[in-house]
């Protein structure tokens, strides 16, 4: 099956953020998330980044399904848990584009999507100009977490391939219902970044 992938901004948004919320619960429930996600707090989470001025939904279509979906904003849009850690730092928050969820349901893994989703992003960035950074961050999980599959490979590799890093000291922080808990927990996120 063809897969075809379109970045989307402004009020061509609109039409995928009820599959792209259906995605997030799906996928991030999953390790490492392993995110209890509500349609409620989905919606009200995606209908700020849709309103976020340079955001940007990169959409993949296995004909006329959405099969995945990645985001991206100005930092400086997002909520402030993702600024924060760049501002103690030093940083020009006006300066760094932030790469939000990718999701791809497991049937599309491995087609190269990943890349499609990373390269839209950065063009929107470009298209944007201003920007000298892009980031994004990932959640930190302890090695012997029980939930933690046997044979998983984290994405390190692959964002490395892009040109990422981990960017020493910065981390935010998160908190969501895990599958395995009866109500929310802190959980650290570490940003990866690369220059534009």
């Amino acid at each position: 099956m063809t897969v075809s992938v379109a970045p989307l901004t402004g009020p061509g948004m609109a039409g995928v953020l009820d599959a792209l919320a259906r995605l997030r619960i799906a996928v991030f429930r999953d390790w490492p998330y392993l995110y209890d996600g509500t349609i409620e707090y989905e919606q009200k989470y995606l209908a700020k980044l849709a309103a976020a001025p340079g955001a940007v939904i990169v959409a993949a279509y296995a004909d006329d399904a959405v099969v995945g979906c990645a985001t991206g904003a100005p930092i400086a849009e997002m909520e402030a848990e993702f600024s924060v850690p760049f501002r103690a730092q030093g940083y020009d928050i006006d300066r760094i584009f932030y790469c939000g969820e990718s999701v791809l349901l497991p049937a599309y893994r491995g087609r190269g999507l990943g890349h499609a989703f990373f390269d839209h992003r950065e063009a929107q960035a470009r298209a944007l100009g201003g920007f000298t950074h892009v980031a994004f961050c990932a959640v930190v999980r302890p090695q012997d977490h029980p939930l933690r599959p046997k044979h998983y490979v984290p994405l390190d590799a692959f964002w490395r391939k892009r040109g990422y890093a981990k960017a020493e000291g910065l981390v935010t922080h998160f908190a969501w219902k895990d599958i395995d808990q009866p109500g929310e927990t802190e959980k650290s996120m570490q940003f990866w970044m690369r220059a534009l």
